[in-house]
């Protein structure tokens, strides 16, 4: 288990490119950011879903990826638990252009305040929609350059056919 956004080292962009970490951090304007991974519920949760959209990518016209870097800004790097890119996208080693989804998953000691962070990145970004999932509380919110909602009708959407239902997901 890794703790919270503990460790934060000052590195040039060319040092983060550059270096291997396991798991893979995020870069913010120099820091070098932990991410929280590595439990059950949330390695659980991830591979459901990689399944459910994995299995569904040529009938929406998706590529689904897990923990892709995305470049959201010149001096940001964010790494989502899953993205689904449209499939006519150019591959990316890392994506420079806004993915269709970025999905993050809470884990016990993520804070709010970064997590929403994040989703800003995406948001501003250009990421047309962004998912929040919380394994403990069963619960799942929806975000867009509108606002944000909980999804309580148990379908998470991402535009139009992409629609997973909550109870497949939290089994």
């Amino acid at each position: 288990m890794i703790s919270s956004v503990s460790t934060r080292t000052l590195v040039s962009l060319d040092e983060y490119l550059t270096t291997s970490y396991r798991p893979d951090r995020e870069y913010v304007e120099g820091m070098v950011l932990e991410r929280n991974v590595g439990e059950y519920d949330h390695s659980r949760l991830q591979g459901r879903l990689i399944i459910y959209l994995g299995s569904r990518e040529k009938q929406w016209g998706i590529r689904v990826v897990p923990e892709q870097r995305v470049q959201v800004r010149s001096n940001r790097f964010r790494v989502p638990d899953v993205c689904a890119v449209k499939s006519d996208s150019p591959v990316e080693q890392i994506f420079k252009r806004p993915p269709l989804l970025c999905v993050e998953i809470l884990s016990p000691e993520d804070r709010m305040a970064e997590m929403q962070d994040r989703i800003h990145d995406y948001l501003a970004f250009g990421v047309s929609f962004v998912w929040l999932l919380d394994p403990r509380t069963r619960r799942a919110y929806f975000y867009t350059a509108a606002g944000m909602q909980e999804v309580l009708d148990g379908i998470l959407r991402a535009g139009d056919p992409i629609a997973v239902p909550l109870a497949e997901l939290f089994d």
